[in-house]
């Protein structure tokens, strides 16, 4: 074996780890990933939403419910748009976030339970492990914000 090749077979365990390493820290600079969600009446996980990122455009898919309600048959009733009497497993809820800053703007947010749709702005937060999400109407001050926790993928 050469020097050269000796050399970079020394170095392959530590460049695998560095590149292992900086590609999960470049995960938590950005909102792509899973995503859990609470509810704000009782503090109980409510839902898992995957982001995604498409050509520099977010949004956000539910992929998961926790404890629906047993009577509800899983449909957005109350939606107005195209999700009208949709299943919500599966729901866009989060559409068309684009970087600005150090946040994420001009996209926009369904909420399930009320079919209202709501402009919304969404930031990284505690390294990148808590997302706030920001609903609102009008401008950015009259509105609500969620704390969404990141989950561990396997």
């Amino acid at each position: 074996m050469t020097q050269l090749a000796a050399s970079i077979a020394r170095c392959a365990p530590v460049l695998l780890a560095l590149a292992v390493w900086s590609g999960e820290i470049l995960a938590q600079t950005t909102p792509v990933g899973l995503w859990r969600t609470v509810d704000d009446a009782t503090g109980k996980p409510k839902a898992l939403v995957r982001i995604v990122d498409t050509d520099g455009i977010l949004s956000g898919q539910i992929v998961q419910l926790f404890e629906p309600d047993p009577k509800w048959d899983g449909r957005c009733d109350r939606c107005r748009d195209h999700r009208k009497d949709q299943p919500v497993l599966g729901m866009t809820i989060l559409t068309n976030l684009r970087k600005d800053g150090d946040g994420y703007k001009g996209g926009e947010i369904l909420d399930p339970e009320n079919g209202n749709v709501y402009r919304c702005v969404v930031r990284l937060t505690d390294g990148g492990d808590k997302l706030e999400v920001r609903g609102f109407i009008g401008i950015a001050l009259f509105g609500r914000t969620q704390i969404w926790m990141r989950e561990n993928q396997p």
